[in-house]
């Protein structure tokens, strides 16, 4: 069974109304006998003006419309119809004794979905009148699946974002105490096996923390709610603190940072957050993928209408058939010490950079390394 004869299976006529427009009787009382014999709802109008009133009140899923009237004709009704937005969407058959390709073609162009050419049989007319049955249930059936969609989404967003904002806060705490407390201790003082287990700590508390904001910036950036505040930064005073943020964590891994910033101000138009976030992001996987005793180069260059921020690691690289797709596929990947990594951070760096009106970048060579990069619009003088 195909799905066509599936769906008219599952429609009860009883469910749909028809309306019947035409001046005269006889028509309208035989059009009302067949459809109500078939199970349908019908209402009636005897004219053009009678038509709009019924359709507004009845809202029909269907009017049968008959061209020849005398106050308002059925093109012209149906004119006024598809200019309604209460009743543009209402599917329309023309019932006519006119057959002409001059008379179908502007009968399609003020809006018909079918002709039903007067003298009629009952068969044509149930065959007709199911075919466009069939398509409003099955615009039913895809608004209501829309509207659950929707509300399913919403309702993931909403738990994303309470997940995210009420963890953040107490992790944020977390990862300060264990950042101390392992800048502090040493094998020596506590012992080889329990400063492991603190070091280990302290990473996956990284980890978390970074998932957890991003997570909650990515929902706030789906649902529109994450505003974009533009205004002129200089890479000079924003690249080198969040650069410093990550000292500690490459320490314990025996990463080396070198940032080379330039020697004249290099002034973009950006939002603050969001670039921020992006460099954080690259930063966090090039430490997270990169091996002990490497180096993580990040550097700042001038490229006439754009700048570009680079982080260029040593790292375990990516492989060439996943390098189109690094940034929205969202794959969970493992770094150099066993860090789990969520694949969100580089579809939110991604959105981010596009909102502030750049892109980002990557090349990489799998065994050998990957620069990530980020673009920013240079701020015209």
């Amino acid at each position: 069974m195909d799905a066509g004869a599936t769906l008219e299976s599952n429609i009860n006529r009883g469910d749909y109304k028809i309306l019947i427009v035409d001046d005269v009787m006889s028509n309208v009382l035989l059009l009302k006998i067949l459809l109500t014999n078939e199970k349908f709802q019908v209402c009636t109008a005897n004219g053009g003006k009678a038509c709009l009133e019924q359709a507004r009140k009845e809202h029909p899923d269907l009017i049968l419309l008959d061209v020849m009237m005398p106050d308002i004709n059925g093109f012209d009704t149906a004119v006024i119809m598809k200019k309604d937005p209460e009743l543009k969407d209402i599917p329309i058959i023309f019932l006519t004794a006119l057959n002409t390709p001059q008379d179908l073609v502007k009968g399609f162009q003020v809006g018909a979905n079918d002709f039903l050419t007067k003298p009629f049989n009952k068969e044509e007319l149930v065959m007709r009148v199911m075919q466009q049955i069939k398509l409003v249930a099955a615009q039913r059936i895809i608004e209501r699946q829309n509207n659950e969609l929707r509300a399913t989404l919403t309702n993931r967003d909403k738990m994303y974002s309470v997940i995210a904002h009420d963890l953040r806060s107490p992790m944020a705490s977390i990862r300060m105490v264990l950042n101390l407390v392992v800048q502090s201790a040493s094998p020596e003082i506590v012992g080889p096996e329990l400063y492991t287990l603190l070091d280990q700590a302290n990473r996956e508390s990284e980890d978390v923390y970074d998932l957890l904001d991003n997570l909650l910036k990515w929902t706030k950036s789906q649902t529109g709610r994450l505003n974009v505040v533009l205004q002129e930064l200089d890479l000079n005073d924003i690249i080198p603190g969040v650069v410093e943020i990550f000292e500690a964590i490459a320490q314990t891994k025996h990463i080396t940072l070198e940032l080379k910033k330039t020697e004249a101000p290099l002034k973009v138009i950006a939002d603050n957050d969001m670039m921020k976030t992006i460099l954080r992001n690259f930063m966090s996987n090039a430490v997270k993928f990169s091996p002990e005793n490497s180096t993580i180069r990040i550097s700042m260059a001038n490229e006439g209408d754009f700048a570009r921020v680079s982080v260029k690691d040593e790292g375990v690289g990516i492989s060439a058939d996943r390098i189109d797709t690094i940034f929205h596929k969202g794959e969970t990947t493992s770094g150099t010490g066993g860090e789990e990594g969520s694949g969100l951070g580089l579809q939110l760096c991604r959105d981010f950079s596009r909102k502030i009106g750049g892109d980002c970048f990557v090349e990489s060579t799998e065994g050998q390394g990957s620069t990530f990069s980020f673009t920013i619009p240079i701020k015209k003088d």
